[in-house]
This record gives C-alpha cells, sequence and structure tokens, in this order.
C-alpha cells in the first residue's frame, strides 16, 4: 500500500477508536494496522512506535474536545449555566457511548492516565499538560465570574475550585465507566455548585 499522509490519519483514527475501547496494554500494533487498514511497514514509516501513536491520539482527541469546551465555556449564558453544559455534554458523551457500543466509553484521558502513565513518562507528562489545561480553562472563566459579580469569592480560590471540579468530573466519568451506568454523572452540577459554595439556581 502506498505510504501518505492519509495513512497517517487513518493510523491516529484508529489508534483513538481502539484507545477509547480497550486498554492500552491490550492492542498492538497489528491490531491497529488492520483497523486502519496500513500495513505494518506503513506504520513504522509515519510512528517510531505505538507511544508515539499514543501520542498522536491524545493531540488528536485533546484538539477535539478543547474545541468542545472552549464552544460551551464561551457560549450563551452565566457562567454557571456554561459550567453545567459542559457537564451535560459529558454525560451525553456517555450516554451515547453506552447506547452504541453497550459500554460506557469513560474518558480517554484519564483510561490512559490509570493504565500507562506510571510506566511511561511521555504519555505521563502530556495528560498532565492536558489536565492543566483543563484547569485553567475552568480558571479564567470564574475568575471572569467573580470579577463581574456572577459568582462570589471562592474561599479555595478559583485555581483550587477549577481543580477539585476537574477532579471530581474525571472521578464520576470513572464512576459511570466501572458501573457502567452514566447516572453517575449526575451528582456532578450539585457536586460542583458545593464547591463553588452555592445552591442549585432555581432556574435549574
Amino acid at each position: 500500500m502506498p505510504r501518505s499522509s492519509d495513512g497517517r490519519e487513518r493510523l491516529i483514527e484508529a489508534g483513538v477508536e481502539l484507545f477509547s475501547q480497550r486498554p492500552y496494554g491490550s492492542i498492538g500494533v497489528a491490531e491497529l494496522c488492520a483497523r486502519a487498514g496500513v500495513n505494518k511497514g506503513s506504520f513504522y514509516y509515519f510512528f517510531p512506535s505505538k507511544e508515539a501513536l499514543a501520542l498522536a491520539v491524545i493531540d488528536r482527541h485533546w484538539s477535539w474536545q478543547k474545541g468542545v469546551w472552549t464552544g460551551i465555556l464561551d457560549g450563551p449564558g452565566t457562567m454557571l449555566e456554561r459550567l453545567r453544559g459542559l457537564f451535560d455534554a459529558t454525560a451525553q458523551m456517555q450516554v451515547d457511548a453506552l447506547t452504541g457500543t453497550g459500554w460506557v466509553a469513560g474518558c480517554l484521558f484519564g483510561n490512559l492516565a490509570l493504565e500507562v502513565s506510571s510506566q511511561n513518562e511521555p504519555v505521563r507528562l502530556r495528560l498532565q499538560e492536558i489536565f492543566d489545561e483543563q484547569i485553567e480553562m475552568i480558571s479564567a472563566r470564574l475568575a471572569a465570574a467573580v470579577e463581574s459579580g456572577d459568582v462570589q469569592p471562592l474561599a479555595d480560590g478559583v485555581d483550587g475550585a477549577a481543580k477539585a471540579i476537574v477532579a471530581q468530573l474525571e472521578g464520576l466519568v470513572l464512576f459511570a465507566k466501572v458501573f457502567n451506568d452514566p447516572s453517575q454523572l449526575d451528582a456532578l452540577w450539585r457536586n460542583s455548585l458545593a464547591l463553588l459554595g452555592l445552591t442549585a439556581p432555581a432556574a435549574a
């Protein structure tokens, strides 16, 4: 098969699909190539290792997810409405995965962090950077909401609140995966309001 940029894209797409469904360690280069429709020699033309492909998959998935988060967090409504929109979108992704495959997919980053980060430093560092970016995205919006008076000053500061929100978002997505039950995410809104020292608005 000719070596082309299309083959590289197909390998990344195959990686996103397979790494989202199964443990990283259970997926070999041969299976990735078969899913992508490329031969093994072409794999090593594009990527020196499965780790290199995993890093490309992580970057691709984050590029997509960051776009989704930005669209919601910078959309219309108050900060709290946008934050809830982010949670609703996260829950819907898990519902869609359950409907399509019979299993809650969880978070690609969380799945890889649990399985690979203690054994693979480049993957761990890239995942750390992404979680830091997620925290910063929420922290920046919380800071703007505090400055405008939409949210009261936070006891742990906006950075502490943002980190706690991302941590419990990841934790409840993990619970949804373990229990194969997207309703585990129902507590996300209530818990986040508690982290912000707020009660649910009547409109919610």
